[in-house]
């Protein structure tokens, strides 16, 4: 069990971490909330390939190129929902 829940914070940074070099623009994210966005994102991550490739729509985890789909998927509605990136494009 510890190892399961160390083995999400791992891979909940790195997914985060990725995520937020690949959406443009600021985000003023702290360090647990990359983890949480990467964690989220595994899950998002792990249902949107059941519902793709599976007809079972469980809440799984993915893998880490899944938890980095969906950490980006999450990332854009975080983004979107709270308003903290302006246009700097």
């Amino acid at each position: 069990m510890i190892g399961f829940i160390l083995g999400l914070l791992i891979v909940g940074l790195i997914a985060g971490f990725i995520a937020r070099l690949l959406v443009p623009g600021r985000q003023n994210l702290s360090v647990p909330a990359t983890i949480l966005v990467g964690i989220v994102g595994s899950f998002v991550g792990g249902l949107l390939s059941n519902l793709l490739f599976n007809a079972d729509a469980s809440l799984r985890t993915s893998g880490v190129i899944g938890s980095v789909i969906g950490s980006v998927i999450v990332l854009l509605v975080w983004i979107k929902v709270s308003g903290s990136e302006k246009a700097k494009r």
